[in-house]
């Protein structure tokens, strides 16, 4: 252990000693540290290596049972974190106090890191496969490396951490002709490797689909989300399911429980073990455990953190995330994993859902925020390609979308087995109906 390493090791404990000593009666602290080293490439050709390195401290503390947080970046003061603490405490109404209990892990750390050399070769060769396809790409790049400790201690006597490596590409092709230009981007987060090859077999894909325009199909018709754009659909659902919203009286189904809310075939859970954004313990020391949330399309429960599982009766489900380190605790979902219900995900491949469609829209990449937590929304389709006797004839423009999520994931067609990570929701593609397709013909 060098010095540094020493220090941030032992600043938490004299964090927790000084807020006691400053006649706080509990205490929690928060570390982060971070190593990322990005490879950046522009206009097809390596632009630039980076190493990009952050260390965050977040002190929260309760003094005459009033809440006080403060932050740190990179080297701290301990006894002024402290009075800043105290300081911002003696603004806040007293709350109760609640904290993990006593628990001394270490988890076993996460992923494994990959040299820049390798990250340069993965990003060299998706352009090459690219522009091998079409030379008349214009490519922008991302990949990097990012090594992230966390760890949590309290007045309680929890001491909880781990590291946590990921990587992570992001692609873009642009394709300029005459007056016409396209963009198409995809990405990939992934421990212990990326795919190039089918990270760029998935733009030209797309590429290939919008080679040609067509008129878009007008009306209410089925509508087929690739696995990035059905993000949008789960947004709205894990809104709903946030305990906070329900308490608030916002989530349209606080009174919900144990009847269904969408389609029965469609089960939604998370998996603390599984995936990239897998992680042990919330921040606020809960471990986190397997929760079925939506099964058969029954409701079964609401993710909470302290606060709202102790007003809504059902205790912490280990949900508990802080936006930032400034941030308090608050409801948040993690590695959402979304499947057919009662059986593992086989179903059809994307080419294989297209060709079920008669008539329908492929929305794949979207312009505008999406869905609230009432569920309506009307979205430009940035890139989309009509669906004609179970063939794509072209890339649609100037098209929108509307209609209401929950209607639409209670008409579930069907949901593919091309299960993605988007953001930390695995998702495959899915056929809704009860939409409705607005634009020029």
């Amino acid at each position: 252990m060098s010095f540094d390493d020493l220090q941030h090791e032992t600043l938490a404990d004299q964090l927790l000693e000084l807020a006691a000593k400053s006649g706080a009666e509990a205490a929690e602290v928060l570390q982060s540290r971070s190593l990322a080293y990005p490879v950046f490439f522009e206009a097809n050709r390596l632009k630039q290596l980076e190493s990009a390195q952050a260390e965050g401290t977040a002190l929260r503390l309760w003094r005459n049972g009033c809440p006080g947080l403060a932050v740190a970046y990179g080297p701290v003061e301990p006894q002024a974190l402290v009075d800043r603490a105290i300081a911002l405490s003696q603004l806040n109404e007293p709350e109760t106090i609640e904290l993990a209990g006593a628990s001394q892990v270490r988890y076993p750390d996460l992923g494994e890191s990959v040299p820049v050399e390798q990250l340069v070769s993965w990003g060299r060769e998706s352009i090459a496969r690219l522009r091998d396809a079409n030379p008349d790409l214009i490519c922008t790049a991302e990949w990097e490396c990012e090594a992230e400790t966390t760890r949590l201690i309290n007045s309680n006597g929890l001491d909880c951490g781990y590291t946590d490596t990921t990587l992570s590409c992001y692609l873009s092709a642009e394709w300029v002709r005459g007056d016409d230009f396209l963009s198409v981007s995809d990405g990939q987060t992934q421990r212990g490797s990326l795919d190039p090859i089918a990270l760029a077999n998935q733009v030209l894909q797309r590429l290939e689909w919008a080679e040609h325009t067509a008129p878009p199909p007008i009306g209410r018709i089925p509508i087929l989300f690739t696995s990035k754009a059905a993000d949008m659909l789960w947004g709205t659902v894990q809104a709903a399911l946030n305990g906070k919203q329900v308490i608030e009286g916002a989530s349209p189904w606080s009174d919900r429980l144990n009847t269904l809310v969408i389609s029965e075939g469609l089960t939604l859970s998370q998996q603390p073990n599984v995936g990239p954004f897998s992680c042990p313990f919330d921040d606020e020391g809960t471990p986190t455990r397997s929760i079925t949330f939506i099964d058969q399309g029954v409701l079964q429960l609401f993710y909470t953190d302290f606060t709202t599982g102790r007003v809504l009766g059902s205790g912490t489900t280990g949900n508990g995330f802080r936006p930032g380190l400034g941030s308090y605790p608050t409801p948040g979902m993690f590695n959402v994993i979304v499947q057919p219900a009662g059986r593992a995900s086989t179903g059809k491949s994307l080419p294989e859902l297209i060709a079920t469609l008669d008539s329908g829209l492929i929305i794949d990449q979207m312009l505008g925020g999406g869905a609230g937590i009432s569920g309506e929304f009307s979205i430009n389709v940035d890139l989309g390609y009509h669906v004609k006797h179970g063939a794509v004839i072209g890339r649609v423009k100037d098209t929108m979308v509307s209609g209401n999520v929950y209607t639409a994931l209670k008409q579930l067609i069907e949901l593919g087995g091309d299960a993605d990570w988007n953001g930390s929701c695995y998702t495959p593609s899915l056929v809704v109906d009860g939409l409705s397709v607005t634009g020029r013909s």
